[in-house]
């Protein structure tokens, strides 16, 4: 499809473009530069490479023309330096017939050469919110004339902790147009753009990658916070019928000795940690030995990129997403067509950790599906779950972050009520079997 009258970009810009290689608008564009162009405030979610960037920057240049005040007209707010530096490099080369100053904003000794630059005079500036916010505090920055702002890895904001600068900046400015680009939405992120974005539509791009891998059964469980995941986790092991053998991956040191001081209190001397650094850990040399070893019922693995031998344990715990999403792929592909005898692999992930979850579904082909929090779970005190579902003591009982916050006392019958789908719970009634 050729770039059509309908996305209301102007002749010399799409001459422009075509020119630099966009022969063609994608989706994102497709569906969503008229009404940026009609003045539309939009939340834009899409995955990495979906052509979001490429997106605001043929808006702006559609409709920004230069301002001899030499006052900014837009600002896009990017989460770091190298971000900023790429989005100015997008503008030069996208457009190059345009007499646009672009000036860029970020973490760098000193302010006075970047305030230098906008006295000199800037229709655009891209910006951390950080260096953007101390700027403006300084009256280095002039809001009053933007006509847009733009938010751009709105997620990874979320992520780095920007909340409170975004906030400002965006309050900042009286009456401009909003868009927010982000690759997943959450909780968190919506507690940060609501309070300036909420008329705004949401359009969602649902692009997965061509490549389909064959990957091991998975489900997902997305948990507010780090407290959470250990109520959940303990949960989980706490029925040794289904959680016969579980290798649990971890990012750090610290986090391992959490988990393993958890678990250790409520199954002692039936977890261990892989190749251990601390004679107070219980050592385990190998996945073969702990497959063998009969007592053994969890083995915590911290910071490791590929484990040998992990066929024919019956699930797989990824407590933390890893920061390399190479690494998580390496834990749940398979050569084989997925069976009933395959391992499971199960994720938490809190709302900050999606980014890269969708960063993993692009690469595998295909979305990973969700599983429901289970009924008895405990949800940390002071925060909400994307699946709010609890029992009617959990709703009653203070929570704290002791461990062992995960059980309660019920009844027998009712002891096993995870939630799971059917085909789920088909796989993982097999597993009792190991």
């Amino acid at each position: 499809m050729a770039w059509s009258e309908k996305l209301k970009l102007n002749k010399q810009l799409v001459r422009t473009i075509t020119e630099k290689g966009l022969m063609s608008p994608k989706e994102v564009q497709q569906r969503t530069l008229a009404r940026i162009y009609g003045g539309q405030d939009v939340i834009i979610s899409g995955p990495g490479g979906c052509g979001k960037t490429t997106t605001y920057i043929l808006a702006v240049l559609n409709r920004i023309k230069f301002s001899p005040e030499g006052v900014p007209l837009v600002l896009v707010l990017v989460p770091t330096k190298e971000h900023v530096l790429a989005v100015i490099d997008e503008f030069e080369r996208l457009g190059s017939n345009k007499c646009l100053s672009v000036v860029g904003l970020y973490p760098a000794p000193g302010t006075e050469s970047q305030m230098d630059a906008l006295a000199e005079g800037a229709d655009i500036v891209v910006a951390t919110p950080d260096r953007a916010r101390a700027i403006y505090l300084k009256l280095g920055l002039n809001l009053n004339k933007i006509e847009l702002l733009v938010i751009d890895d709105a997620d990874l904001m979320v992520k780095q902790g920007f909340q409170l600068p975004v906030a400002e900046l965006a309050n900042s400015i009286t009456k401009c147009q909003r868009l927010v680009f982000t690759s997943v939405l959450h909780d968190k992120l919506n507690r940060m753009i609501e309070p300036f974005m909420q008329s705004a539509p949401v359009i969602e791009i649902e692009e997965i990658g061509e490549s389909k891998l064959e990957t091991l059964p998975q489900l997902l469980y997305n948990v507010p916070n780090f407290t959470t995941k250990l109520n959940l986790l303990s949960l989980f092991m706490q029925d040794v019928e289904v959680f016969t053998k579980t290798a649990i991956f971890v990012n750090t040191r610290q986090t391992a000795e959490k988990v393993y001081q958890t678990l250790q209190n409520r199954r002692a001397k039936t977890v261990g940690v892989l190749n251990s650094w601390s004679v107070e850990l219980n050592n385990i040399a190998s996945v073969e030995d702990f497959k063998q070893n009969t007592d053994l019922k969890a083995v915590i693995i911290c910071d490791e990129r590929k484990v040998p031998g992990l066929h024919g344990v019956p699930f797989v715990i990824n407590f933390e997403m890893p920061a390399n999403t190479e690494d998580f792929i390496n834990r749940i592909i398979t050569d084989t067509p997925p069976s009933d005898d395959d391992t499971m692999v199960l994720t938490f992930a809190t709302d900050i950790e999606l980014t890269e979850v969708k960063r993993a579904e692009q690469l595998i082909g295909h979305k990973i599906p969700a599983g429901d929090l289970p009924e008895g779970l405990i949800i940390s005190e002071g925060k909400k779950a994307a699946t709010e579902v609890k029992t009617e003591s959990a709703k009653t009982k203070s929570t704290n972050d002791a461990p062992g916050d995960a059980f309660q006392q019920k009844k027998p019958e009712n002891a096993k009520t995870y939630n799971f789908s059917a085909s789920a719970k088909a796989k993982m009634n097999k597993k009792k079997r190991h």
